[in-house]
This record gives structure tokens, C-alpha cells and sequence, in this order.
């Protein structure tokens, strides 16, 4: 059983930046892909980001390519999403997530682990 624990939400201004960080149970870090989904009140959770086992390779979406940067530091076993020049609309709670297999399969909504998310506010 993987375990996520998410930290680093909170509110923040228009064009500001944010990181938010989600720890893994140790055991189980290395063997997964990671990934961050969110979810804006009242809508859908989409998929954000997601990086490879060995950190070797991203995936993002288009809406928060170029703005935001997936991270992870095997030694702390800690994955991290960095957000920068952020909008009202990236107000979400945002939810780290693991899988067994590919990023592109994590696109694609393949999660086995989620954690129980972070709410991000920005302010106009």
C-alpha cells in the first residue's frame, strides 16, 4: 500500500508562484510513476503532470505546459509540482498520485495511489 501526503497548498496571488510537494512511503517511491491531477470546484479532476520512476521523462498537459515543473527527489522519497505565473483558474485542490506503469498511462487516468490533496487558492 502506497501512501501520499500532500503539503504546500494555500492561497496565493495572481501571477505568483507556488510549490507543492507530496511524500511516498519509502518502500514503494522508487518503483512508481508520479503524477499530479487537480480538481477546480465544480469540475472534473484532470491530469497535470507525471514523471517517470527514474525521473528520466515528463509528461505534462497543455494547459499548464511551460507554467509548471514536476520534480522528484528519490533520497526523500518526495515528488514535487512547481506553479508558476499562476491564473484564478488554477485554483484547484491538487491531488498527487502513483502508478505502477507508464506516464503516458497516467494521462491517460491510470492511478493506483492517490493522496488526499491540497487546496491551491489563487486571488484576483
Amino acid at each position: 500500500q502506497v501512501q501520499l501526503v500532500e503539503s504546500g497548498g494555500g492561497l496565493v496571488q495572481a501571477g505568483g508562484s507556488v510549490r507543492v510537494s507530496c511524500a511516498a512511503s519509502e518502500r514503494y517511491f522508487v518503483n512508481f510513476s508520479m503524477g499530479w491531477f487537480r480538481q477546480p470546484p465544480g469540475k472534473e479532476r484532470e491530469f497535470l503532470a507525471a514523471i517517470s520512476f527514474d525521473g528520466g521523462s515528463t509528461r505534462y498537459a497543455d494547459s499548464v505546459k511551460g507554467r509548471f515543473t514536476i520534480s522528484r527527489d528519490t533520497a526523500k522519497n518526495t515528488v514535487y509540482l512547481q506553479m508558476n505565473i499562476l491564473r484564478p483558474d488554477d485554483t484547484a485542490v491538487y491531488f498527487c498520485a502513483a502508478t505502477p506503469s507508464t506516464i503516458q498511462a497516467m494521462a491517460w487516468g491510470e492511478v493506483s495511489y492517490w493522496g488526499a490533496g491540497t487546496l491551491v487558492t489563487v486571488s484576483s
